[in-house]
């Protein structure tokens, strides 16, 4: 059994054949004939209303505009398989339909090139990643090509053109120098930040002062500091993925459950390390609020909510000697019941806290069985930092820390309380420490159980508790001290209460904080965009002139990462730019004469590209600035006051529903913020579409052959005479059950394929693909053929003096309202069934040897148009126009034809159905009985019987009740 066709090659024509048939041959020579033509005449290019792109905006500048967009490709060498054009065609069906329908459309299509495929290749083989990359891009848009898409060429870049990472560059100098003013909330310039520090009207930010002096009496390198602690894109050093067997860091999800590199299963330790960050926690709130305003899927609106996780609760200080330890949480009202605070392991207090000796009567589970605190804590956090997040965050496993030899003071009743590292505690959630409530957090309570430390219960469990921690709900207790009391209080109550009596002692505030972090923004690639930034002798960033954009990526021998033994921790990343000495370090003129300059050897990673192309589709070979306010406004500004504008349709997996989403969204509103563009969301209206799931085969072994390489035989799947195990899934390579199009469109053509893949469910659905079943489609495609064009001499059949009977033009026009609603759904499947209709019909009602009606043969055309482009634009030509049927009307329905003449009525006898009578469609009660009294089977089944009532409700049924 084969996942290939099985069908003849396009070449191979049975000797029966009609001469003039529509066969796989003759498919192919007129999509390519079409494409060509499209091409050549520009049919697909899109007007601006300004600009180089402006010309013939005259012809649609009263028509409404549509941007649709789908989420641009990743150009891997295996090209497309049929499960991606799912998108694609999805796009191309509705940008067709639209334009026919009167709106001025915007469908194209670029390539997101940056990225580890291309760059592994090149460590493999040292060829240069541009070389594999750009011969993958020709390959996937002579695919597109060849599915008849409509993509306007003349827009198409990849994020890899010098000319387009220039502008990524430049956004990423619009966020260097910004920062977000919280009184605003907005982003704002960082010279009117520094121009407020220097009146003295602002004082630096908490946190950011790193001296303690006020702004007038630093120097030089110490306001740069606190400016650059400011910035939306800011140097942190932040606890990272370090896997020195790779020799990179690694995102979250490149590493696995068990703390190992996802690539090579080599060991992954958390450490900190010098990195660019995003400020994207600045936008935490307005990401999460202006999710209510798009049109998005309530699961993809959910996930978002997830990740972004807001929670409100207090800051509560810890007063530790002359320090304090800040807690966030979000059930201040058990502040009675804390018994312990835990610290991250690398929680930045942790060295500053951790006691010279142990104290006298230490209990040896707190030491981890070291002579000294220190040594205790550093052995710690190497064992923390071999875990993964997910791994520590295993309720599962066995709770284990370390104490520091000093104890904080509960500001709610003096009780000291020890503190502790512990690794199932994260930097990156809250402040990255917890005040530990044993009474209420089953965590803690199996942590407080290991330790054998107390548990003070706050909430008053039900009389069948039947202990360990309690988390229902229930009144407080255990919570007085001289001043406050929570007893009896319920939770909400507590919360308030607890929470304004700190905020007056001051020990604490009421605040909102947020699960999202910012934005981790370096990679230790070759493969990605330079940083615009040099380091000076004070070794801080300094901004690349925008005259200098864009920083090009040098050329190199080496494009691998340098490596290090598995278990070397505490090596450091050396990026492979790190080793051009003659790029790396830099003589520039940056307004203070020549001076010499280090430049950032990270880059950027691949997300960077993707998160504003949107907007470069608008003139991409604007060389004098991103983009066009003018341009901006027409295809993504809001279109009244309350909507927040962006592209009208962007179609793309689910993979995608939150990071990158989330940072396009992000760099959006930052754009916003600084006036550059005048929508506030990137995209107004997002459908995820379906998967393309297929038959896959293991061996023995467990490991996946073939697909197209396994036969049938007897009921058993064998590959190369080995019986295999058939499953089903996500069509691709790591399955090895692709089909690709070019497989598809060599059996069948294009256009087959496009219905095929469209008459398989709503877009959104996910759907089995079955190479036999695209036979139906094919012969969809030749019945409407027929309708139009004799198969033996080639004659169109449509003649103008044939006119259409009325059950013809109620079949056309009911059609018609059927294709335009299953359009504007995205439910291509409701269109392709109602098309289906009209051609039966067409066939049954005039054969093959009469005349049709060219005012039905010509709509049912254009119905097919979007859908199967290339035999629409043949069979339009052939019924004698010259021009492009893809920029004319769609029809429009008849309501008059649509209104139903009679209907058909069930007939029960006591409750079951015995019979269908056809009655007009206005037909009263009275009527409706008489029709269904005059039915022989319903005659029958009340012969001799006593009809007790009779119930008849038009339009709908008639029950004769019997005694």
């Amino acid at each position: 059994m084969s996942q290939t066709a099985d069908q003849p090659s396009a070449d191979q024509v049975a000797v029966d054949v009609p001469p003039h048939r529509y066969t796989p041959a003759l498919a192919q020579r007129i999509e390519l004939a079409w494409q060509d033509r499209w091409a050549a005449e520009g049919t697909f290019h899109t007007p601006n209303p300004t600009g180089r792109l402006s010309e013939g905006f005259e012809r649609v500048a009263d028509r409404p505009k549509a941007f649709v967009m789908d989420m641009f490709p990743y150009p891997s060498g295996a090209g497309l398989h049929v499960g991606h054009p799912l998108g694609y065609l999805g796009t191309d069906a509705t940008s067709r339909f639209l334009r026919m329908d009167g709106a001025n459309v915007l469908h194209p299509m670029g390539y997101d090139a940056f990225g580890l495929p291309a760059e592994q290749y090149a460590v493999q083989t040292g060829q240069h990643p541009r070389i594999t990359t750009e011969a993958n891009i020709a390959a996937i848009r002579g695919q597109l090509r060849r599915l008849g898409v409509d993509h306007d060429e003349r827009r198409t870049f990849a994020t890899i053109d010098p000319g387009y990472y220039r502008w990524t560059q430049w956004i990423f100098l619009q966020i260097f120098g910004s920062w977000f003013d919280e009184d605003a909330g907005r982003a704002r310039r960082i010279e009117e930040l520094v121009a407020e520090l220097d009146a003295g009207t602002r004082e630096p930010a908490p946190g950011t002062n790193g001296t303690g002096r006020p702004w007038a009496e630093l120097d030089g390198v110490e306001r740069r500091r606190v400016v650059d602690a400011h910035r939306l894109a800011y140097l942190h050093q932040a606890p990272v993925n370090w896997c020195p067997g790779l020799g990179t860091v690694l995102s979250n999800e490149e590493v696995t459950p068990d703390g190992r590199s996802e690539r090579g299963n080599f060991p992954v330790f958390r450490r900190p390390l010098t990195q660019w960050m995003m400020r994207i926690t600045a936008y935490a709130e307005r990401l999460l609020a202006d999710l209510d305003r798009l049109d998005w899927s309530d699961a993809v609106k959910q996930m978002q909510r997830n990740w972004i996780g807001r929670s409100t609760g207090a800051r509560i200080r810890f007063p530790v000697g002359d320090r304090s330890i800040e807690v966030f949480t979000t059930r201040p009202d058990t502040l009675f019941g804390a018994t312990y605070v835990v610290l991250a392991p690398e929680h930045p207090l942790v060295e500053t806290l951790t006691a010279a000796a142990w104290p006298d009567g230490t209990d040896p589970r707190w030491t981890g069985g070291a002579a000294t605190p220190a040594e205790a804590v550093r052995t710690y956090q190497r064992q923390a930092s071999r875990r993964s997040e997910l791994d520590r965050q295993n309720e599962a496993r066995e709770k284990t820390g370390i104490w520091l030899g000093v104890t904080a003071v509960n500001p709610v009743n003096g009780r000291e309380l020890p503190v502790f590292i512990a690794d199932y505690v994260l930097t990156g959630y809250g402040t990255g420490a917890i005040m530990a409530v044993p009474g209420e957090d089953t965590r803690d309570f199996e942590f407080a159980q290991v330790f054998g430390l107390p548990v003070v219960r706050t909430v008053q469990p039900p009389e069948d508790f039947d202990g360990g921690a309690y988390t229902g709900a229930g009144p407080m207790i255990n919570s007085a001290n001289d001043e406050i009391s929570l007893n009896g209080l319920d939770k909400a109550t507590a919360k308030a209460t607890i929470t304004d009596w700190l905020v007056q002692r001051g020990h604490g505030e009421a605040t909102t904080t947020y699960k999202l972090r910012d934005w981790l923004f370096s990679r230790q690639r070759y493969w990605g965009e330079p940083f615009p930034v040099v380091y000076d002798e004070d070794d801080l960033p300094v901004a690349v002139p925008e005259s200098m954009l864009p920083v090009l990526l040098p050329e190199v021998d080496d494009y691998s990462p340098k490596t290090f033994a598995d278990d070397d921790a505490d090596s450091a990343p050396e990026p492979p730019l790190s080793r051009v000495a003659d790029w790396t370090t830099v003589e520039l003129d940056l307004g203070e004469g020549l001076r010499k300059y280090r430049r950032e050897t990270n880059t950027m990673p691949n997300w960077a590209g993707s998160c504003w192309y949107y907007l470069r589709y608008l003139d991409p070979s604007d060389d004098t600035q991103m983009v066009d306010p003018e341009l901006e406004r027409y295809w993504l500004g809001p279109r009244e006051p309350a909507d927040v504008g962006g592209v009208d349709l962007y179609v793309g997996g689910m993979e995608h529903a939150v990071l990158h989403l989330l940072y396009a969204r992000f760099w959006h509103k930052v754009l916003h913020d600084l006036g550059y563009v005048s929508s506030e969301e990137p995209f107004r209206r997002l459908v995820n579409q379906g998967y393309i799931s297929a038959y896959a085969y293991t061996d023995e072994r467990g490991f996946h052959v073939p697909a197209a390489e396994v036969e049938e035989r007897d009921g058993q799947f064998l590959h190369e005479g080995r019986p295999v195990n058939r499953e089903y899934g996500k069509m691709g390579k790591s399955l090895k059950n692709m089909v690709t199009p070019d497989e598809m469109i060599g059996a069948y053509g294009a256009d087959t394929l496009r219905v095929y893949e469209m008459s398989t469910g709503p877009l959104e659905q996910s759907r089995p693909w079955e190479t036999k079943a695209v036979v139906g489609s094919q012969r969809l495609l030749q019945r409407i053929w027929r309708v139009v064009v004799d198969e033996q001499t080639g004659a169109v059949r449509a003649a103008d003096d044939v006119q259409p009977a009325e059950e013809t033009l109620r079949a056309l026009h009911r059609a018609i309202a059927g294709v335009r609603d299953g359009m504007s759904t995205l439910r291509f499947n409701i269109a392709i069934a109602r098309i289906t209709e009209l051609t039966n019909h067409l066939t049954q009602t005039y054969g093959a040897d009469s005349a049709v009606p060219r005012s039905v043969a010509e709509p049912l055309v254009l119905l097919v148009a979007p859908l199967a482009p290339h035999i629409a634009e043949e069979l339009w030509a052939r019924l004698g126009h010259g021009e492009s049927l893809a920029w004319h009307p769609f029809p429009e329905a008849d309501e008059r034809w649509l209104v139903e003449d009679t209907v058909q009525v069930a007939v029960q006898v006591n409750g079951k159905v015995r019979a269908q009578v056809t009655v007009p469609a206005d037909a009263d009660a009275a009527a409706l009985e008489a029709a269904a009294r005059a039915d022989d089977k319903v005659a029958a089944h009340l012969d001799g019987r006593t009809v007790r009532r009779v119930v008849a409700v038009p339009g709908r049924l008639v029950n004769f009740v019997l005694g």
